[in-house]
């Protein structure tokens, strides 16, 4: 089924904020571990992450900047409140049955540093995709291919720069975390590129619809 059949802006507009917030999420239970790509060493959370950026990429193009930063709002705000209760459900005494409490806890219970990190990267980094996106569609509308590559490439950018920095700074050598900074924001923009088509026809069927 076409999902752009019998459907407004304003409906994909809220579907589309269900995407993002719940890959939010989910990037950020899994962004605490590290996987070896080759010889390079990348957070989990690049297997989803970019989604968020393509997302936004649509958001802002699709929407202007006031909505998509509603939705960066938002999903930061959910992402909030999961971990809250993340927490809180780990601080609840569990019964003597329940004998995975303590892997629960390792997955789920993110440390201060990390959450740090991943809130304010990600804040500076949407933003920042945002505000160029839209910036860049002012000075030439007609090149989309460049401003979502452009604007991933900087939100990315400033992504891995804060959430790696702060996160693993003193955990490796400063060279590897160098490297692991560069490899995750190309990683990510190279994501990008490959599934740019899929992004070019979400954001094509968007202008064509009707508002309601």
């Amino acid at each position: 089924m076409n999902m752009f059949e019998n459907s407004t802006k304003t409906s994909l507009y809220a579907t589309l904020t269900g995407v993002f917030t719940a890959c939010l999420i989910i990037s950020n239970i899994i962004a605490g571990k590290t996987f070896d790509f080759f010889s390079l060493t990348l957070p989990c959370g690049v297997m989803i992450f970019p989604v968020i950026y393509i997302v936004n990429d649509v958001l802002a193009e699709c929407y202007g900047y006031e909505k998509a930063r509603k939705v960066i709002l938002l999903g930061f705000f959910m992402n909030l409140i999961a971990v809250i209760c993340y927490n809180v459900t780990i601080l609840l005494p569990a019964p003597v049955f329940f004998e995975n409490s303590d892997a629960f806890s390792t997955v789920l219970g993110s440390t201060l540093r990390l959450l740090v990190a991943s809130f304010i990267a990600y804040l500076a980094g949407s933003r920042v995709n945002a505000k160029l996106m839209v910036y860049l569609k002012k000075w030439d509308e007609d090149k989309l291919f460049f401003r979502c590559i452009v604007s991933t490439l900087f939100g990315e950018g400033l992504d891995a720069l804060i959430f790696i920095s702060i996160g693993f700074l003193g955990t490796m050598p400063f060279e590897a975390l160098v490297v692991m900074i560069v490899a995750q924001a190309l990683f990510k923009t190279v994501y990008e590129i490959i599934v740019y088509p899929v992004t070019r026809t979400v954001i094509v069927n968007i202008k064509k619809l009707p508002e309601n």
